[in-house]
């Protein structure tokens, strides 16, 4: 059961590393730089961006928050329980977070006309910010906890 245990926290570290090197790009570079783009180029940007992403980041969130809880049913200690116990929660706020907040918001720009933008864009685009500012922070707390998992088994 331990070998088990050791696979199944290699996926999730892994698929959390992906997870969370894709959300760290965005809040170091990609939203930085959308950020300053006026607002036709913005939605160019947005709609270039957020096709790329999916489903593979999405498939690395979930491969992340259910490997935390096998982790969980299999962890070969407490202390290591709890931790991926952590580590499935921080994912799945942020698949909560992405679900619920940001996917709504790349589907919004997806309609914004480019040419004609309506005039709270500035703001959705804000929010959005914001949201992945806590889903970006969020699986990084995942990614944390699960490599302190692994420093359990030692």
């Amino acid at each position: 059961m331990e070998t088990f245990h050791h696979i199944v926290l290699a996926l999730v570290v892994l698929a959390n590393g992906i997870a969370a090197g894709v959300l760290v790009g965005t809040l170091l570079g990609g939203f930085p730089l959308m950020r300053a783009l006026p607002a036709d180029r913005y939605v160019q940007a947005h709609a270039f961006f957020s096709t790329r992403y999916d489903p593979f980041m999405p498939a690395c969130l979930l491969l992340t928050m259910l490997g935390d809880v096998l982790a969980v049913a299999v962890a070969p200690s407490t202390a290591a329980a709890a931790l991926a116990g952590v580590g499935a929660a921080a994912a799945a706020g942020t698949v909560v977070i992405s679900l619920s907040k940001n996917v709504p918001l790349n589907k919004w720009v997806q309609t914004v006309d480019p040419a004609a933008p309506p005039a709270d864009w500035r703001d959705r685009r804000d929010v959005w910010g914001m949201w992945n500012r806590r889903r970006g922070l969020l699986v990084v707390i995942a990614l944390v906890v699960n490599c302190a998992v692994i420093a359990t088994l030692s």
